[in-house]
């Protein structure tokens, strides 16, 4: 009889013999040590093992008896019923030849890493009829485990927490017979991220499914904060293929409050607490660029060996510095979906706001209402009524039996990897964590609706609002001839959107990102210590207290945010429009007041190619061509394109180009294209002599039609004769387009027309348009009157 097996000697074959958890650290440790991924030793007790347990203190029975006596239907006894198991199995003894076995595995361990070694116990449940079956997270586990009487202590309760609530629960819902699942204790050397710090791994993204990236999170101190969600982790994005080509690969950086850490006790038992993180560190991330790059490396090495999207925790030794690998186990929710693309997309619209109770990460891409119930323990389960809004301030996995029973989660702490995210994910329900005050902002029973359908952020808004939801569905459709794009700006929907159908993005909204992800005018970064508003000052330095180079946090932040967009569409197309605020607008970025002029008519005024060559904007313009280099010549992302708006002259466009290539910017190089945005009757009239400045151009419809018209497209009074089917500019249209075949120059579209009016699709697949660029609620629309339209056309 085999009662351990060292990780040397067991790998995925062994599953059945020491579960899931236990086979994936052997298979590591064997295949991937000697590539450098650092896999801390140990070894695994069997399930023979934990059979010898059952059967020297003849529990079979008992247990079995005890079950029996479970209220399958709405499990009322559950927790008498788990008690009374539980006591049955803390009553027993371990046999003494189990107790000898484990007296070797911790000598070996002791004699190859010293005397000292400090261990982490943890279960791992497996089922021989269903060795693949996830008993993740039903079980204990143990950490900072210094001795072989302790070892002895934590072994016996693991046993026990094979027959804790949760599991018990948990085996009941997937159908499993409690008798022939067995448990393994895995015994590891302890890293002392306690220490150090530690996190989760998702070779994918967890919340769409988009496979291009490496999602990281991680926190001060043991793992554990980070997958129970009682943490708000840092989170790094990384691009795989920009990654494999040794490229810097780091999409995003979010630093998270982190706003406690887990510690282990000062007595230096295994005991552990979770302590204030001092607020140095909280403004620290917990990974360096290049640990980031290392373990995303890593992480897509151990998926290319299982050969499928992988959940993987990392950790970091306080004392050595090292980086390790302490788990990998197959992602579950998007991994079971892969077979065959989703048939239909839904998107959902609130048509109407409430007051906002409060924000944080938003997961399920989807909105839901209903009453909200608060709740701090899972012993008050019974309040929660089917289709309510569970609120709490993080959730374990003592609460999975009760998650399936709510319309939406809401919790205080939590990352996008931690467990309340998990199981949202899993179940299908809507969540929003990380929200930092839920419980002290919603009131117990008060309506509220939950919006994660607004990109990366979940929204919880006060009221049971009304929204919109629409399937597209995604079986019929083919592409067009005619090329099909996207208008974008917000980077938190770029992985979502990219699984729609599309060949890239006609028209990326640079002032997007710096409205809401920046949100400081640049000149007032460039010339921050002459600022002498010191209101102004201050709340520049509360956003940027990261950053002593203050250009610095607006060149990272939008490179950051075009990047993500470009890895989420790569390597198609994305035409990314150079910053195209009105003076009115720019002044209310903070600082701009300082900057901007006063203007009678901004719309016609000091915007577009005529501020980046004048002094007052200039050195602004010089920042959003540094972040765009990085993006393309540094991390590698040459899919993006450059457009420039409201070019009214051929000197306004040279002026332009010189710049751009003082910036490292320049036509030509490293396959860079230059896009004008057709929006003047100027440009429409000189197109082909601004053909040889640029290599596409980009009708604005409505900057066009309101030129051509002459009609403030602002105004109330006119909007019935804004149109841009009008003939007057149709002709104009059908003008340009001629012209820049007539040059051989791309030329696309950007605007509603297409998709709201059939016979404008008509009209412009008629006169050979080469793309056009929908808004995301209006593409499947505008796909169907472009397939329309090109069929009338062949069989005209």
């Amino acid at each position: 009889m085999t009662l351990i097996r060292y990780f040397h000697e067991i790998d995925l074959k062994s599953l059945p013999q020491v579960g899931g958890k236990n086979a994936s650290l052997g298979e590591m440790y064997q295949n991937l040590s000697a590539e450098g991924i650092q896999v801390p030793d140990g070894f695994a007790t069997t399930a023979e093992a934990y059979r010898l347990f059952l059967d020297e203190n003849n529990l079979r029975t008992p247990l079995r008896k005890c079950l029996a006596r479970l209220d399958r239907n709405d499990f009322s006894n559950l927790t008498k019923v788990g008690e009374q198991a539980r006591e049955l199995m803390r009553q027993a003894h371990l046999p003494a030849v189990l107790e000898q076995a484990l007296q070797e595995g911790y000598d070996y361990l002791a004699n190859r890493y010293g005397h000292g070694v400090a261990l982490a116990v943890r279960s791992s449940a497996t089922a021989e009829d269903l060795p693949e079956a996830s008993f993740a997270g039903q079980q204990e586990s143990f950490l900072n485990v210094k001795s072989y009487q302790e070892l002895l202590e934590k072994c016996h309760r693991c046993f026990v927490s094979l027959y804790t609530d949760r599991a018990i629960k948990y085996r009941e819902d997937q159908g499993f017979e409690h008798e022939p699942v067995a448990l393994s204790v895995g015994v590891q050397l302890m890293v002392r991220s306690d220490q150090g710090a530690s996190g989760v791994i998702f070779t994918l993204d967890p919340n769409t499914g988009f496979d291009r990236v490496v999602l990281l999170t991680g926190a001060w101190g043991l793992g554990e904060n980070v997958v129970q969600g009682s943490v708000n982790p840092d989170e790094f994005y990384v691009f795989k293929p920009t990654l494999q080509q040794g490229r810097p690969a780091i999409l995003s950086r979010r630093l998270g409050s982190k706003l406690q850490t887990m510690m282990t006790c000062t007595d230096g038992s295994s005991g552990i607490v979770n302590l204030d993180t001092p607020t140095e560190k909280r403004d620290q991330f917990v990974l360096s660029d290049d640990e980031v790059t290392l373990l995303a490396r890593w992480s897509l090495r151990i998926e290319k060996h299982y050969g499928r999207p992988m959940d993987i925790e990392w950790a970091k030794d306080g004392y050595t510095g090292k980086l390790f690998i302490v788990q990998a186990r197959p992602e579950t929710v998007h991994s079971s979906q892969r077979s065959g693309r989703a048939a239909t997309l839904s998107t959902y619209t609130l048509q109407e706001k409430g007051p906002v109770l409060c924000q944080g990460i938003g997961l399920g891409n989807r909105i839901a209402s209903g009453r909200a119930r608060i709740l701090h323990s899972p012993s008050e389960a019974h309040k929660l009524q089917e289709g309510e809004i569970l609120v709490t301030p993080m959730t374990n996995p003592d609460w999975d039996p009760i998650l399936k029973k709510a319309a939406g989660i809401v919790t205080n702490q939590g990352g996008r990897t931690s467990h309340a995210a998990i199981v949202a994910r899993e179940v299908g329900a809507v969540a929003v964590v990380g929200t930092g005050n839920a419980t002290s902002t919603i009131r117990d029973g008060q309506e509220v609706t939950l919006s994660c359908a607004e990109g990366a952020r979940g929204v919880v808004y006060d009221g049971k609002l009304a929204w919109e939801e629409k399937a597209l569905d995604l079986t019929d459709i083919d592409l067009p001839q005619t090329q099909v794009m996207l208008i974008l700006g917000d980077p938190d929907q770029a992985f979502q959107l990219a699984q729609y159908p599309h060949r890239g993005i006609g028209l990326m909204r640079m002032e997007f990102i710096i409205n809401n992800a920046i949100q400081i005018h640049p000149m007032a970064l460039k010339q921050f210590a002459q600022l002498e508003d010191e209101a102004v000052k201050a709340r520049i330095e509360a956003l940027t207290r990261h950053y002593p180079d203050k250009e610095a946090y607006f060149v990272e932040k939008l490179a950051e945010a075009v990047a993500t967009i470009a890895a989420a569409f790569h390597p198609h197309d994305v035409i990314v429009r150079m910053s195209d605020f009105k003076s009115n607008e720019y002044a209310n970025l903070i600082g701009g007041h300082l900057f901007e002029p006063q203007e009678a008519n901004p719309m016609l005024g000091f915007r577009g190619a005529s501020r980046y060559y004048h002094p007052r904007y200039q050195p602004g313009f010089e920042l959003e061509c540094r972040a765009l280099r990085q993006v393309r010549d540094v991390m590698g992302l040459e899919n993006v394109k450059v457009m420039i708006p409201f070019c009214r002259t051929f000197e306004e466009a040279r002026r332009v180009i010189d710049i751009m290539a003082q910036c490292g910017l320049e036509r030509g190089q490293n396959g860079l294209e230059l896009y004008m945005m057709v929006e003047l009757p100027s440009n429409v009239m000189q197109a082909e002599a601004f053909a040889a400045y640029f290599d596409g151009f980009s009708i604005g419809s409505n900057d066009l039609t309101q030129l051509t018209l002459g009609i403030d497209r602002d105004s109330d009074l006119l909007s019935g004769l804004f149109r841009a089917n009008d003939p007057a500019v149709k002709a104009m249209i059908a003008m340009v387009i001629a012209s820049a075949h007539k040059t051989h120059t791309k030329i696309g579209l950007c605007g509603q027309a297409p998709s709201d009016d059939p016979t404008f699709a008509q009209f412009l697949v008629e006169e050979g348009i080469d793309s056009v660029s929908f808004n995301p609620d209006a593409l499947i629309e505008g796909i169907r009157n472009i397939h329309q339209a090109e069929s009338t056309r062949v069989h005209a």
